[in-house]
């Protein structure tokens, strides 16, 4: 018996391939997801593992104070080596050769037009010397290395995306000051392009321009003699230079220190889009229970047949699951393959971002097919168990029925219950969450509640159907009359399936409103803040966090109608509170006309008094937890400079967002126990112009002021709203088109159903046609019926999702954003959006409903 069940089960798949087809690429879009990403990020390490490979020397000496992965601090100088540590590498045992590197991260590139020559991705711009190290990953491919300082060399891939040719002029802004030269050559990657502009100029101008000491470098590539290990090679360089004296890495451990740094952008990459293809998989869930809930009840006949010959529960379970394991075989192969061309497509992607990114990398690992291929398979048999499962429990005498659907007009009580106890947990955690007093605790409800009241929706979804169709029918079916009344009638014939299938549209829908309303309400809250808190005309930063060089501030304070300038940098230091607790941070060192700029709320004390001679300012949250008052003591042991007790002079409120948590101290007071060559350079500057001043005069003054440094950007507080909104807008630009995937699969599901609902009723179709219904109407019918599903789960994903926003805005009021908006254009737009959907859904199963041959519908059985 059991080859029966297998041979019918394979003749069932084959018979009903069509009817399958759109539950494959509902499979294959969901693997696809997962195993572009695994491809993707493997090719990636790939990449990068030979990039690191390449470039490193065997053993790299660098500054004992040089972090991993910042070759240019807040300083806008990178740590340095005197040239001499060179010349004693090279004497040390196992040495081949030592040779000095210069590198720096904290310049601009501008070509003749001032045109920024930098990523436009946030990769940065590097500076450095051009030397035998280079060679292993790039080659002159037109003109000649620089020989002096009028000359530079710039990398292929930023001379071909700027339109940049030999002799053309380059000025590189550096914290020493603007180096003007021309193209002397371009040098072309043998490897990946990380994404950065690169110039180089010779030793001795890179020296000068970017470290501001002749004969200083910031590291010394050195390679071993034959014979000698790394290790060895380290272990010999600690004894001839110190072993504490200098950071020493092997080219494995600074291949892993890089790898850590790139590692850390592709996790977040990686489960982000892991997070995706798992909405993608609950998604298709729907579509294939929902396929596999209507094959089995128009095989009702069939399956009643089989029972009667003989086959008993568990091989009519068998042969359904048998089915769902062919749907999974085939729509996950398929997948595996649409993965690699998905990851082929990112590549491509990065490359047009200025990664570029090599097929030849492309890294297929053994496990990528596998997980693919068995997550498929096992969500595509768990989502066709149930319906496989009562297709075991159909009784013999179902053969001497007629064929059809099982009445199932009303949901179960104990699915409403189930579905109601649920929704109330989940309504419960979302309360909690929105009135949570830490963050932590309302982060946990907040999942608890997203999940419990997701799943209460999903389960009690027919029980709504019942009578939110009804409510949908009445205003946008009744005015087309009597088929609207039959449009509605089908959408509440089976609340079970219509539950299902709005529930796929649901759940995408629930989070693009959940998205949208915590998006708006950060760009409220933010515009709020500003409004409140920021006293400041003109706001001057860079958009990729290089900090403020001399020059540049020098140039704005030299602007002729500005009242004052407020330079803002943070300070490094240990602060240690009169009960003894210490904690590394930064402290704000700005001038005093920062208590203008910036209106923070006081809890003790005035905001300017934190800026004279020996005071300090801190926040209320650190105050409260050290028993802090006005006029006590903190301990502060500046990095790299003096250990002094700074007086509380006032104390800062921190119900705010603006600064939160910060304590201040006067610029003055930074100069005085930092080292001029450790001190920071500023990070922002505030500007306002003078009393009486026209402001669009003043405007324009700093725009002109600033011309020259196109690293930064100028805003007014209108524009700076402006930008807040902007990069909000665009992060969900992003997530609504991953999104996009869900929504997909949803609109899938919606044609799967009609489809299927369409051969389901194919004898009632007939018997309608012959009765005077026309084709135009039968289809205006089906499509109707497709607009009120979508309206449906429209209406339960955007309710849904509304209230996960308001909890999640609640939350974020611990953290200052306190202002809940409602997005209501983009709410409005996806709700109307989603009769479009209903309408594409509904396009071929009506046109396949209004071919069918009315003599032949009739004597369907």
């Amino acid at each position: 018996m059991s080859n029966t069940v297998l041979k019918t089960s394979r003749r069932n798949f084959v018979a009903h391939k069509g009817r399958m087809a759109l539950s494959a690429v509902a499979i294959l879009l969901s693997v696809a997801f997962v195993c572009g990403t695994l491809v993707f990020t493997d090719t990636m390490n790939t990449t990068f593992d030979k990039l690191f490979a390449v470039t490193n020397s065997d053993v790299t000496v660098s500054p004992k104070a040089a972090k991993d992965g910042e070759e240019t601090p807040d300083r806008g100088k990178p740590e340095m080596l005197a040239g001499s540590v060179v010349e004693q590498v090279r004497k040390a045992e196992g040495v081949k050769s030592a040779e000095g590197g210069v590198v720096s991260m904290s310049v601009t590139v501008v070509n003749a037009k001032n045109e920024n020559m930098g990523s436009t991705t946030g990769a940065p711009t590097i500076a450095g010397n051009w030397s035998d190290n280079e060679l292993k990953s790039m080659k002159i491919t037109s003109g000649q290395a620089p020989r002096g300082p009028t000359e530079v060399m710039v990398d292929a891939d930023t001379a071909k995306k700027h339109g940049l040719g030999l002799g053309d002029e380059l000025r590189t802004i550096a914290i020493t000051g603007d180096i003007r030269a021309r193209i002397s050559g371009i040098a072309t990657f043998t490897v990946t392009n990380p994404g950065a502009a690169v110039v180089y100029f010779d030793t001795a101008t890179a020296q000068q321009a970017l470290l501001g000491s002749a004969g200083s470098f910031t590291h010394v590539n050195v390679m071993a003699k034959d014979g000698v290990s790394d290790e060895q090679l380290k272990q010999d360089i600690a004894t001839a230079v110190g072993a504490d004296t200098y950071k020493l890495q092997t080219a494995k451990e600074a291949a892993d220190a890089n790898r850590k740094d790139v590692g850390s952008f592709l996790d977040v990459m990686k489960y982000v889009m892991f997070g995706f293809a798992l909405i993608a998989f609950l998604v298709g869930i729907f579509l294939i229970f929902n396929t596999f809930s209507m094959l089995v009840a128009q095989r009702t006949r069939e399956i009643g047949l089989m029972r009667a010959i003989g086959a008993d529960s568990g091989q009519v379970l068998k042969s359904v699951v048998v089915e769902a394991f062919l749907l999974g075989v085939v729509g996950s192969v398929l997948g595996v393959g649409a993965g690699v061309g998905l990851a082929v497509g990112l590549m491509k992607l990065m490359g047009q971002m200025g990664m570029h990114l090599s097929t030849d990398d492309l890294t297929v690992a053994w496990y990528t097919p596998v997980v693919g291929i068995f997550l498929g398979i096992v969500v595509t048999i768990v989502s066709a168990y149930i319906p496989a499962r009562r297709a075991g429990k159909v009784s013999p005498m179902a053969a001497l029925r007629e064929s059809g659907t099982p009445g199932d007009k009303k949901a179960g009580v104990r699915r409403a219950v189930i579905g109601v106890v649920l929704t109330g947990i989940g309504g419960a955690g979302l309360f909690l969450a929105a009135a949570a007093e830490k963050a932590g605790t309302g982060s946990l409800w907040l999942a608890l509640g997203v999940f419990f009241s997701l799943i209460g929706f999903i389960v009690i979804g027919p029980l709504l159907a019942a009578g939110v169709v009804r409510v949908l029918a009445g205003l946008v079916l009744r005015p087309f009359g009597s088929v609207g009344r039959l449009a509605e009638r089908n959408a509440l014939r089976n609340p079970r399936r219509t539950g299902a299938t709005a529930a796929a549209l649901m759940i995408g829908l629930a989070l693009v409103a959940c998205l949208s309303v915590v998006g708006s309400s950060m760009v409220a809250s933010a515009t709020d803040e500003l409004d409140k808190s920021v006293g400041a005309d003109y706001i001057i930063n860079s958009e990729t966090g290089q900090p403020v060089l001399p020059q540049a501030e020098q140039a704005l304070r030299a602007t002729g109608g500005l009242d004052h300038v407020t330079a803002y940098r943070e300070v490094p230091a240990t602060i240690t509170a009169p009960d003894g607790a210490s904690e590394e941070e930064g402290l704000g060192a700005t001038d005093p006309t920062y208590a203008k700029d910036i209106r923070r709320k006081m809890v003790a004390g005035e905001h300017a008094a934190a800026y004279g001679k020996g005071s300090m300012s801190v926040g209320s949250e650190y105050a409260t937890r050290h028993g802090i008052k006005l006029g006590d003591e903190l301990t502060v042991a500046f990095t790299g400079g003096n250990t002094v007790k700074l007086k509380v002079a006032a104390i800062t409120s921190d119900d705010g967002n603006i600064d939160k948590t910060m304590k201040y101290v006067s610029t003055e007071t930074a100069r005085a126990n930092v080292p001029a060559d450790r001190l920071p350079l500023p990070f922002m500057l505030l500007a306002s112009a003078k009393d009486g001043q026209s402001d669009t005069a003043a405007y324009k003054a700093v725009k002109t002021a600033m011309a020259e440094y196109p690293q930064y950007s100028v805003r007014n507080q209108a524009d700076y709203k402006q930008a807040l909104k902007d990069q909000v807008g665009q992060l969900l630009n992003l997530v609504y088109g991953l999104l996009g995937l869900a929504i997909v699969i949803a609109v899938l599901g919606v044609v799967n159903t009609l489809a299927l609902s369409v051969v389901e009723r194919t004898r009632e179709i007939g018997l309608m046609r012959a009765i005077g219904l026309s084709r135009r109407q039968l289809r205006r019918m089906i499509r109707l019926e497709s607009v009120v599903i979508a309206l449906f789960g429209a209406l339960l994903g955007l309710g849904l999702g509304m209230g996960w926003g308001a909890s999640a805005q609640k939350l974020l009021a611990l953290q200052g954003l306190k202002v809940l908006e409602i997005p209501w254009p983009t709410i409005i737009g996806v709700l109307v959006a989603s009769a479009f959907v209903g309408l594409f859904a509904a396009l071929v199963p009506a046109f396949r409903a209004g071919r069918m041959n009315v003599l032949n519908a009739i004597a369907s059985e």
